[in-house]
């Protein structure tokens, strides 16, 4: 999954494998960091994009008007990308997000 914008108009990604080991990358694709989701951890994600049921929801969901400086997000599961900004994220798509590691690495 990735996220773009904000104020400062970043684009972070996450790569999480189905081991539960994750790679979060920066704009550039390069590493900021991994880690190993606990099996719990990866079993909630799983749920949760379950429950999301990314193939019912419209590829693409835009708030009209734009929300300027808010997030994108594009998550891609078994075949499936669906993109929307903050103010179209479903509360499964939010439950997803809940499940992840940070966009941004600890300062």
């Amino acid at each position: 999954m990735s996220r773009t914008g904000g104020y400062a108009g970043r684009t972070h990604t996450l790569v999480v494998k189905g081991d539960g080991s994750w790679t979060r990358l920066d704009g550039r694709a390069g590493p900021e960091g991994a880690g190993k989701l606990a099996p719990a951890g990866l079993e909630a994600l799983r749920g949760a994009l379950r429950d999301a049921d990314l193939p019912r929801l419209p590829r693409v969901a835009m708030s009209d008007p734009p929300v300027f400086d808010g997030f994108v997000y594009a998550f891609v599961h078994a075949g499936t990308e669906v993109a929307c900004d903050q103010s179209s994220l479903t509360p499964g798509l939010s439950k997803v997000l809940d499940r992840l590691p940070r966009f941004e690495p600890p300062s």
